[in-house]
Order: C-alpha cells, then sequence, then structure tokens
C-alpha cells in the first residue's frame, strides 16, 4: 500500500522532468525571431529627394519599407520574422520597442537611408549600438535622435549605457557579419561605395534593449545612388546581402 502511494509522485516527477527537459529543448533549439523595422513612416518623410526623370519626390520611408519588405519575405521562410510597419503609417520609436518585446524578438534590424548637403557623398553603412568619439557619426545621430528632447533624451541615455553593455559585443558581430554579406551582393554588381560597419548611439537601437543594428543603405542625396535605390533589382539584392550577413552572424554568434 506504501509503495502504490509512492508511485504516482515517482511518475508525476518524472513527467515534471521531462517537461522541463522539452522546455529547455525547445528554448535552444527554437528558431530565432527576428524584428525588421523600416525607418519613418507615415507624415515622416525622413530624407527626401527628387528624381526629375521619375516626376516626384522620393522618401526616406518608402524605400527603406521597400527593402524591409523584401528582407522580411526572405527571412521568414526559415525564421520567425516581422515588420515593425509593413504600411506607410507613423510609428514612434517607443511603439518600435514595444514591439520588439511583444513578438519576443532576438534581434532587431532598422533600415534607413541616408541624405547630405554635400550631393557626392554616397555610400552604405551599418551601425551597431555603442558608444564613441566619432563627430562625423553625430551627425548621423542628431537626424536619426531628431524627436527626442529633454528628460527622455537624459532617460534614453541612461538606457543605452545600460543596454550597450549587454548587447554590444553580439550587436557589433552582427553588423560585422550583415556589412559583409551587404558589400558582396552590390559592391562589384553595382559599384556601390563602402563606407563601412560603425558604432553609434541611435535611441531606437537603444530603446529595442536587444541585439540590433541600423543600416544606412546609401545616400538618397547622391544622384547615381538614388537612381540605385529605387531599382527592384537593387532593392532585392540589398536584401539578400542582409539575409546573407544575418545568417552567417548566426552561425559565427556565441552559443549559450
Amino acid at each position: 500500500m506504501t509503495v502504490f502511494k509512492k508511485i504516482p509522485r515517482l511518475q508525476n516527477s518524472w513527467v515534471l522532468l521531462f517537461l522541463l527537459w522539452g522546455h529547455s529543448l525547445n528554448a535552444t533549439t527554437k528558431a530565432p525571431v527576428f524584428l525588421i523595422d523600416p525607418g519613418h513612416g507615415g507624415d515622416d518623410c525622413g530624407a527626401r529627394s527628387v528624381i526629375k526623370a521619375r516626376g516626384g519626390e522620393v522618401c526616406e520611408k518608402d524605400l527603406a519599407l521597400e527593402i524591409a519588405t523584401r528582407v522580411h519575405k526572405i527571412l521568414r521562410k526559415k525564421y520567425d520574422a516581422y515588420l515593425t510597419r509593413s504600411i506607410d503609417r507613423n510609428i514612434s520609436l517607443d511603439e518600435r520597442a514595444q514591439m520588439a518585446d511583444k513578438v519576443a524578438a532576438d534581434y532587431f534590424v532598422s533600415i534607413h537611408l541616408n541624405s547630405h548637403e554635400k550631393p557626392h557623398a554616397k555610400g552604405l553603412e551599418v551601425y551597431f549600438l555603442d558608444n564613441h568619439d566619432n563627430i562625423a557619426v553625430h551627425k548621423i545621430e542628431r537626424v536619426e535622435n531628431k524627436d527626442q528632447k529633454g528628460e527622455i533624451v537624459v532617460i534614453n541615455q541612461i538606457l543605452a549605457d545600460l543596454v550597450i553593455e549587454r548587447t554590444a559585443p553580439i550587436s557589433r558581430l552582427m553588423a560585422k557579419y550583415v556589412h559583409q554579406g551587404i558589400v558582396s551582393h552590390v559592391k562589384k554588381p553595382f559599384g556601390y561605395t563602402d563606407r563601412g560597419p560603425k558604432a553609434a548611439l541611435f535611441y531606437v537601437l537603444a530603446l529595442s534593449k536587444r541585439p540590433s543594428i541600423l543600416i544606412e543603405a546609401g545616400f538618397i542625396s547622391h544622384p547615381e545612388e538614388r537612381e540605385l535605390l529605387v531599382r527592384e533589382k537593387f532593392q532585392e539584392k540589398f536584401a539578400e546581402g542582409i539575409v546573407e550577413g544575418l545568417e552567417k552572424f548566426l552561425e559565427k554568434r556565441p552559443k549559450e
């Protein structure tokens, strides 16, 4: 009788151990979750330029969405992938960050385009969140962080310091391989200029609270680069480069 009473407890223990083992296995083998973030949107055009031959203005928000949508389409064939926006709509930095939490994203990839008052400026850049003293990068930060003011800036700077300590090494590695992937797809085929991976303090990356990168796909203020950026073939190759880099990063990242 005593033995009979102990058997259910033993069985329950094995069931519990099995469930815990299964949960642990799923946690280590689950597909990574990517959140792809097309910059700007809605009444926020971002950088802008005019293509006379196409009869109108080109907005950063639209080209960022084109590239991000292509990245998302490729990624979701093998991984869990989401977009912060799939249409032209306003979305704040806080909302982007909240979405990263909602979908339990492992990695955050924000896509933007650059602009400069000097029309000869050109090239792609891949940024990761970290502190630095690069004066040229500070100019880009001011553009991308322009909606943050007053106490919010102080709070975000404190948050950034905390996030940097935890995520910078992985974000740097992700930036390295994504940069390599993009270069391999667009530098030689299109004669595209490469400005390299760099550290920067972008609040959208800090607020995401996870390993993250921000890609400046090129300068829409540069006439030749702008013509490439609006071409579907170029957008597709650029997106393929991002995905190739992300997959290489997944191979090389430290295993937990």
